[in-house]
């Protein structure tokens, strides 16, 4: 299986980075192809500028020119995504919601005429991406989850899994959410890498 990891914290010795080495291992273990972005190391450009917006406005009936007004990194993003079986991002949840790079990952990626295409009255959605059997969201959080699903809907969930995804058709959508960690033993830690490595291990 070719599993496309999108990252995205710029802390090295963050609780992500750790997530992601036990996503890693998990994934050579089951002899998964490994294809990695790095959102920070990239240094990706997640702002919507005007070219985007004229390139998401003419998609669909000039879909050649509206490729040609994307960046280069997106266009090189664009053939990554295509290819991959299992789609994973692993980042931290700020202020409720992921932050900036991975939001213009999902602004500049699940584009029209790079994830999608519209039907022709534009309110239907079809999925361009047919080698894409899943999604996975790793997340991490300071905040509890009680309070996070109670208080504020599970936001990232509603946003990403239940909005995004589920609107252009991709199945088998999961949310791993690591809570609290901040307040978390050292112990509780290290039993969530281990989860999280055999998750990897039997994705399909």
């Amino acid at each position: 299986m070719r599993l496309l990891i999108v990252f995205n914290h710029p802390y090295e010795g963050s609780y992500c980075h750790a997530v992601l080495k036990s996503v890693i291992r998990g994934a050579k273990k089951a002899n998964h192809e490994i294809d990695l972005i790095n959102l920070d190391e990239d240094e990706f450009d997640p702002v919507m500028r005007a070219k985007d917006l004229k390139a998401f406005v003419i998609a669909k009936d000039h879909p050649k020119e509206s490729l040609q007004l994307l960046d280069p990194r997106v266009l090189q993003y664009k053939n990554r995504l295509i290819k991959a079986d299992h789609l994973l991002f692993i980042f931290p949840i700020w202020w409720e919601l992921m932050p900036a790079l991975t939001k213009g990952f999902v602004d500049k990626l699940i584009f029209p005429g790079i994830a999608y295409d519209t039907n022709k009255n534009g309110t239907g959605f079809k999925s361009r991406l047919t080698s894409l059997k899943g999604v996975t969201m790793i997340t991490t959080m300071n905040t509890q989850s009680i309070v996070y699903k109670l208080l504020l809907g599970n936001a990232i969930k509603r946003a990403m899994l239940l909005g995004t995804f589920w609107k252009i058709g991709v199945p088998n959508r999961k949310w791993i959410n690591l809570n609290f960690v901040k307040f978390s033993s050292y112990e509780k830690r290290k039993k969530w890498l281990v989860s999280i490595e055999n998750r990897i291990v039997n994705l399909a």
